[in-house]
């Protein structure tokens, strides 16, 4: 079978049969799902929205945004239009580097949704969008830190880069089955809906790549890459979720010819993800999951076909403590890693409050992608992330990396981090 039947027909199978047995009684005795509840991970659009609405504990506390919030909410109220804004900037600096010991950037990101069909019902229609801006302050951008200066196989602050204006998301989202199921279509970011991860988001909690999607073994096309996506719970506790996009995307200039990419170059990325949650409230809580998936041959993206399996488990323990155990396999398909796995801890006293996490990673660089005889790498990573205030978050971090694959001349490093999101 060649990989563009195969991607066609894993595709088609996510998309029909998550929608056609999804059991439309599955969650009857559950409270009514809310924009929290959403398939996407933490940092998907309507998620992210809410999550920045809520009241948080913070070390400054005092009114400040309060009236700008409280007219948001209203707005969505009253049209269905909701936005948020915010600006995350990162630091990165290293002991030992090939050439520049630190990397620096920021983002800034314009998102929101508007629903224009069956709003305050179950069963709403969104158009949902983020416009971002994403620049270096030095010679470095975090993004290019770790393949570059510091010969590190995988990414520290990968959304860090120079691009410029870009387009992340722009698609359809319609919810179905009174709010059991969910359909996205047009320009999405997979990271949103593929193997999500409390802990995962660069935002918010680890900043290296191999405790977040795909724990560095899967192959990602890049952001605003064209394709459709179907979530759906099956029972009251398992759900699946499946999609397919092109697997080459420019996100500066997204419009261009990604229609005939999707449709006749037949280079697509496709997964399918079958988990378990205690609700779905809390889907990306306490949850449960493997995700497979694959790459077809792509000239634009460099890559070879490939595919691969990735796994996630985090529960929350007493509220607060939340231990994780991710990993993956790949299988070719231009993956950082052939296999990694990766285990940790996050804790959180109260809801919304500080946020502290260590994790642990074990990885093999994939040969297809960097060749034979690499050395296998160790990662560890600590944070803590604590709000200033309400709107402003500081998070400063330190990693540990055990023999950097791609440089020889250093058995280990150390990477300091900081990292300040206003959220607004």
């Amino acid at each position: 079978m060649t990989g563009v039947a195969m991607s066609a027909r894993l595709g088609a199978f996510c998309l029909v049969g998550i929608l056609c047995i999804a059991d439309p009684g599955a969650a009857a005795n559950s409270e009514t799902p809310t924009a929290t509840a959403d398939f996407g991970g933490p940092d998907a659009v309507e998620n992210q929205i809410a999550d920045d609405a809520q009241s948080v504990p913070a070390l400054i506390e005092g009114p400040m945004l309060q009236p700008w919030f409280d007219w948001k909410a209203s707005l969505q109220e009253r049209t269905g239009f909701s936005f948020g804004l915010d600006y995350i900037g990162l630091y990165l600096g290293a002991n030992n580097s090939a050439a520049e010991d630190n990397a620096s950037g920021g983002i800034f990101r314009f998102f929101g949704s508007w629903d224009l069909v069956g709003r305050g019902t179950p069963n709403s229609g969104a158009l949902v969008w983020k416009v971002e801006h994403r620049h270096r302050y030095g010679d470095v951008a975090p993004g290019d830190f770790g393949l570059g200066p510091l010969g590190y196989v995988g990414f520290i602050g990968a959304p860090w880069n120079d691009q410029g204006t870009r387009l992340t998301n722009l698609y359809w989202r319609q919810r179905l089955n009174e709010g059991e199921a969910t359909l996205i279509g047009g320009y999405v970011d997979v990271t949103d809906y593929v193997d999500t991860f409390v802990g995962g988001s660069p935002w918010t909690g680890f900043v290296n790549l191999a405790f977040s999607t795909g724990s560095a073994s899967m192959f990602l096309p890049n952001d605003a890459t064209l394709g459709i996506a179907a979530a759906g719970m099956l029972t009251e506790e398992l759900y699946a979720i499946g999609g397919i996009t092109n697997a080459y995307a420019d996100p500066t200039d997204p419009f261009s010819d990604s229609v005939s990419r999707f449709v006749e170059d037949g280079e697509h990325f496709a997964t399918l993800e079958l988990g378990w949650t205690r609700s779905q409230q809390r889907i990306y809580q306490d949850n449960t999951h493997v995700t497979f998936w694959h790459v077809d041959d792509s000239v634009q993206a460099g890559t070879d076909r490939g595919w691969g399996v990735s796994f996630s488990h985090v529960r929350h323990v007493d509220e607060r403590w939340m231990p994780f155990l991710r990993g993956g396999y790949a299988d070719d398909g231009g993956s950082l890693l052939q296999k990694s796995i990766s285990g940790g801890l996050l804790y959180q006293g109260e809801s919304g409050g500080d946020l502290l996490g260590i994790g642990l990673n074990w990885g093999q660089p994939n040969k297809t992608t960097f060749g034979p005889g690499l050395d296998d790498q160790y990662t560890v990573e600590a944070f803590y992330r604590f709000q200033l205030t309400q709107q402003l978050a500081i998070t400063p971090s330190i990693e540990y990396i055990k023999s950097p694959a791609l440089n020889p001349e250093d058995d280990a490093l150390w990477v300091a981090g900081a990292r300040a999101r206003l959220a607004f």
